[in-house]
């Protein structure tokens, strides 16, 4: 089991940027595959991005394509949501998420990630 913390949420303006990172406790961080999820009041948690163990291979929901950059530094244990050109239906909170089980793959579907963090508000106002 890892723990996990986000931070870097905050309100922004349209247009604007915003870094969220999120932190892991343990050791064996680098070999799990990541993820970054969002839910917005009244809907279902979505899909947002996500980075293989070793930091390849990140893809995207075609909503943030382009707009949101995925990394992760597995000597900081931490995983980081770049968000730019930020728009007000980007507000959400949002969660990293780890898959920790063994032969996880790299998904978009929260029931591959086993471990949650709090989340953190972002607000983008017009």
């Amino acid at each position: 089991q890892v723990q996990l913390v986000e931070s870097g949420g905050g309100l922004v303006q349209a247009g604007g940027s915003l870094r969220l990172s999120c932190a892991a406790s343990g050791r064996t961080f680098s070999s799990y595959n990541m993820g970054w999820f969002r839910q917005a009041p009244g809907k279902e948690r979505e899909f947002v991005a996500a980075i293989s163990w070793s930091g390849g291979s990140p893809y995207y929901a075609d909503s943030v394509k382009g707009r949101f950059t995925i990394s992760r530094d597995n000597a900081e244990n931490t995983v980081y949501l770049q968000m730019n050109a930020l728009k007000p239906e980007d507000t959400a909170v949002y969660y990293c998420a780890a898959a920790t089980r063994p032969l996880s793959p790299l998904s978009s579907s929260p029931y591959h990630y086993s471990d949650w963090g709090q989340g953190t508000q972002v607000t983008v106002s017009s």
